[in-house]
């Protein structure tokens, strides 16, 4: 057996599907077929039982998947310890971040960033998932949540706030705006599947009925604010930019979250890393009014 093995061994477990497993390795699903019954035929032991598409790991295939996962443990802390002494302020960077962070306020600081580093190539991976800085799916990510992982490595930049939006035509079709729970008033919420805080007070705010929009991308919801079609939960940051959107709401205190910085510890020293910390650190702090959402409406009775 070679790395490779434990590679696909690992792609098919943790996907528990050829589909998955095809998508993580970049290639196709009969490849992956061929592969994993050619590594069967060499250890003439079955390492998936399959049924319906799912493949569940035999004792073999058990075996086989706790090796690999020590394996690449092993492979990503050394990755880490030699990434981590690179004092060069070249190489590339991956940062992941929020799709309405991207939009509204990241791509002036990363412009900012390469011009004072350009020999650093910048990756940004536009993703409201959390990725794994353990497992280096990212270098570095921006998150509104704090680090819990013992390994991880964060600065609090700022913290960011939510409010109400609607455009203008909206609110001049409408009646006036008050608090909950908005009778008469029609909202733009996420899909069902949606975890999000914001998501879950909207639904706990107003009754179904007045949610006749629905959508998984933030910037669609905004999109459908100034459309008219009703009013949505924005952060500040993203609403607050729009000239074509008012604010109805001062900014709901139990959504408010921490803005964070954040890298695996092995990495914190690596040059590109402390310089992206520097550049992008200072560029938020300095948008903190924004972020916070001390720049809404100031007819909003306070």
């Amino acid at each position: 057996m070679d790395w490779n093995d434990f590679r696909l061994i690992l792609a098919i477990g943790r996907s528990g599907s050829l589909k998955g497993a095809a998508h993580t390795l970049g290639n196709d699903h009969s490849t992956i077929f061929r592969w994993l019954n050619a590594l069967e035929a060499r250890a003439q032991v079955q390492l998936f039982e399959r049924a319906g598409g799912a493949y569940t790991a035999t004792d073999a295939g058990d075996r086989m998947l706790l090796a690999a996962e020590r394996m690449e443990q092993e492979v990503l802390a050394l990755d880490r310890e030699i990434t981590g002494r690179d004092a060069r302020l070249s190489g590339n960077l991956r940062i992941t971040c929020s799709e309405s962070l991207a939009y509204r306020i990241l791509n002036d600081l990363l412009s900012e960033f390469r011009a004072r580093h350009e020999g650093i190539t910048l990756e940004l991976l536009v993703d409201n998932r959390q990725l794994d800085l353990l497992r280096r799916e990212a270098d570095i990510a921006i998150r509104a949540t704090r680090p819990v992982e013992g390994d991880l490595f964060g600065r609090q930049i700022a913290e960011t706030a939510w409010a109400l939006y609607a455009s203008p035509t909206y609110l001049a079709a409408n009646a006036p705006v008050t608090g909950a729970p908005f009778e008469g008033h029609r909202f733009i919420g996420w899909d069902s599947m949606a975890v999000a805080a914001a998501a879950k007070w909207l639904t706990d705010t107003v009754s179904s009925d007045q949610i006749v929009y629905r959508s998984s991308s933030l910037i669609n919801q905004m999109m459908a604010v100034k459309a008219g079609i009703g009013m949505a939960l924005l952060p500040c940051y993203l609403g607050d930019q729009e000239g074509d959107l008012t604010s109805v709401s001062l900014p709901e205190a139990t959504l408010t979250r921490e803005l964070w910085l954040i890298t695996h510890r092995d990495l914190r020293n690596t040059a590109r890393v402390r310089a992206f910390f520097d550049v992008i650190g200072q560029g938020l702090t300095a948008r903190r009014a924004l972020l916070e959402g001390q720049s809404l409406n100031p007819d909003i009775t306070r």
